[in-house]
């Protein structure tokens, strides 16, 4: 039987894209990296390959030139994936705002779950925010398992589903009041 609950058993790899930020954030982000603070304990890796990452940490504001390849890195995720914008200038265009290339903050161009403000953010933010990150990716592993456990529900030993099982599951009228309104 198939499980995302198998695959998901590994530590959350995280994806970190600088859309153009002063690299204050970035700073923050290496001394939660570090031994005082050690990210890593949550089993949390860092990786850079958006085909690998359960979770996308992006900082600074986002660009012009910025927004296509953080549009490309977010599509290419596989799914259930958490968003965590990290900085003022992620959640709203910050200090940069009005710059002629800054665009805006970044949920104008894809979903964030997590926002974690400040200029610059601190470590403590950092590992709260990736935290909820990790709880939120939980539950959308869950969502994502549903479908899986309605077909092991309605399937057979052999993994043969029941035509007219399958249909009133997926919307048929079931009563006859339903299917009078249907003609209608």
């Amino acid at each position: 039987m198939f499980s995302l609950k198998k695959y998901r058993k590994k530590s959350p790899w995280i994806l970190h894209y600088n859309a153009g930020s002063c690299n204050g954030c970035d700073i923050e982000i290496l001394a939660a990296l570090g031994p005082k603070y050690d990210l890593e304990r949550f089993g949390v890796i860092n990786t850079g390959n958006p085909k690998q990452s359960d979770v996308f940490l992006v900082t600074g504001p986002v660009t012009y030139r910025s927004r296509e390849r953080l549009v490309e890195l977010y599509i290419q995720m596989p799914e259930p994936k958490v968003v965590v914008a990290f900085g003022s200038c992620t959640c709203t265009g910050g200090v940069f705002r009005d710059m002629y290339n800054v665009e805006d903050g970044i949920d104008r161009y894809i979903p964030v779950d997590v926002y974690v403000p400040g200029c610059a953010a601190s470590p403590e933010l950092l590992i709260d925010g990736l935290v909820k990150a990790l709880d939120i990716l939980k539950e959308k592993t869950k969502e994502m398992e549903k479908p899986f456990k309605l077909f092991r529900e309605s399937a057979s030993e052999d993994g043969i589903v029941s035509r007219r099982d399958n249909a009133l599951r997926v919307g048929e009228p079931s009563t006859k009041e339903d299917k009078e309104d249907d003609k209608d």
